[in-house]
């Protein structure tokens, strides 16, 4: 599974979206070290950058009014609307810039040659199946330090900084070592249990706040004929989506932290048996959609859709990709994850949210000040709402909600996350250890587990023995959460 052909037989519909949003969450694996054994010798600039322009409360980024600007789209599920729309704005403010905007699905394929003769793009939405490797990226020096984009003066208010109107954790995301920001993540996901309204109430249910609760209402479902679980079995990594919320929310997050820092004994702790367990148990009792081993995500998704099983664990993209199967009145929702019981660290409304679609700028760019401001452009109001307009997604701007008629699934994902406050949480694996998250943690931990084939107890076993071999393979770059 150590590539994108696992998803080839996909019905075509949503295919693309979902390699994007896995992709940029580090679900995909790309070949990392292939690409920038070049990189790192890239040859000198041929051409010069432009010279700065002249710093104005307009242009705080000091971009030069008559340099041209590139910039390369992913085109996945998001499309490239909304970037040309901010396109326009950049040209309306620089009418001198020639813009020259390509969209593409080989990112790598396209772009590596230009990273190596040191003509990149000044602006790059790194998505998709052949996403560039944020990690070596940054390790060989190939990116430009956002920093002077966090700390410019906002769009809508010149009072505040940009970094002042974001989502939490999308700076932290962007930050590998040290204080310095080498990526910037537009969108915003918010990960959890994913379930009908219309469903529920058929059942004359609610949402269960408690373990007991869920297992009550699986037990309810199962008597209709109705599963109460399903998910990707043949990408099981989409668990973690509710199962690490879950385990924060049992222990605290630094029981997260401890298991993204590679600690050892980390996945010993009681948090994370208590709540392999909890999972176990819906195998155990039935509760789990038959052939939900051998499903994608699009027939997991589809089955859910169609009203087989009531939940699911997935991301906020799942209302666009499962557009073509949803029906009318479904009433598409987000629940946070249950409470195991009332000795729990974290209260109910614990979620993971964190950021998606990774833009960066090169550090061998022509204009870097033309792609910052791009970015701080598509950092408006204005903006955002146009994105979450055409994509259902919310970006990482904090707000842009407001006068939208949001869809069930999205106006689900905003009071989530209020319900949450400061309580979301933001593993980072999938997007430092990809191998280990997807392969090891998803695919032979829980996989197995899920599928009956080995005990919360083996499982875990198994699952910390890979963390430690991660933890000592000198191959890879470690990092670690700030204390």
């Amino acid at each position: 599974m150590g590539s994108t052909s696992a998803h080839d037989t996909n019905e075509g519909l949503g295919r693309r979206d979902l390699i994007k949003r896995s992709a940029a969450l580090g679900l995909i694996a790309v070949p990392a070290m292939g690409f920038l054994s070049a990189c790192a010798s890239g040859s000198d600039d041929s051409g010069t950058k432009p010279t700065k322009g002249t710093k104005s409360a307009q242009n705080p980024l000091a971009v030069n009014e008559t340099a041209p600007l590139e910039v390369v789209i992913f085109d996945g599920g998001f499309g490239t609307k909304y970037a040309t729309d901010a396109n326009a704005v950049y040209q309306k403010a620089f009418p001198k810039a020639k813009i020259n905007f390509h969209k593409t699905q080989k990112i790598q394929s396209e772009l590596q040659p230009k990273f190596n003769g040191g003509t990149p793009p000044d602006l790059i939405d790194n998505s998709g199946a052949e996403q560039m490797d944020m990690g070596v990226l940054v390790g060989k020096s190939q990116l430009t330090d956002l920093t002077p984009l966090l700390d410019a003066p906002s769009i809508d208010d010149p009072n505040k900084k940009v970094r002042d109107t974001l989502r939490p954790g999308i700076v932290e995301m962007g930050q590998f070592d040290g204080e310095q920001c080498w990526i910037f993540y537009y969108a915003y996901t918010v990960y959890g249990v994913w379930y009908s309204q219309t469903a529920l109430d058929k059942l004359d249910a609610k949402y269960p706040e408690t373990w007991d609760e869920m297992l009550a209402l699986c037990e309810k479902a199962k008597k209709q004929g109705i599963a109460g679980w399903t998910y990707p079995g043949k990408y099981p990594y989409y668990l973690p989506f509710s199962l690490y919320p879950f385990i924060a929310k049992i222990g605290g997050r630094e029981v997260l932290d401890a298991i993204d820092n590679l600690e050892p004994k980390a996945w010993e702790h009681p948090a994370v048996k208590a709540a392999f367990e909890a999972y176990y148990e819906l195998y155990k009792k039935g509760y789990i959609l038959q052939g939900t081993p051998g499903m994608t995500h699009i027939q997991a998704q589809t089955a859910w859709t169609k009203g087989q099983a009531l939940f699911i664990p997935n991301g906020s993209w799942v209302e666009n990709e499962a557009a073509p199967t949803t029906p009318k009145d479904f009433k598409m929702m987000v629940g946070a994850p249950s409470s195991l019981d009332g000795n729990d660290k974290m209260p109910f409304g614990t979620i993971w949210a964190s950021g998606g679609e990774p833009f960066i700028v090169p550090a061998k760019a022509k204009n870097p000040a033309g792609g910052m401001e791009q970015l701080r452009i598509m950092l408006s109001e204005a903006s955002s709402k146009n994105f979450t307009t055409q994509v259902k997604s919310l970006s990482a701007f904090n707000g842009g909600t407001d006068g939208l008629q949001l869809s069930t699934a999205l106006q689900s994902g905003v009071d989530a996350l209020k319900k949450a406050g400061t309580n979301v949480v933001n593993p980072r694996l999938q997007d430092w250890y990809v191998k280990l998250q997807k392969e090891q943690i998803g695919v032979s931990g829980l996989g197995e587990m899920m599928a009956g084939r080995a005990t919360p107890a083996e499982t875990i076993k198994k699952i910390q023995g890979y963390a430690d071999k991660a933890a000592q393979d000198q191959n890879i770059k470690h990092y670690k959460h700030k204390k």
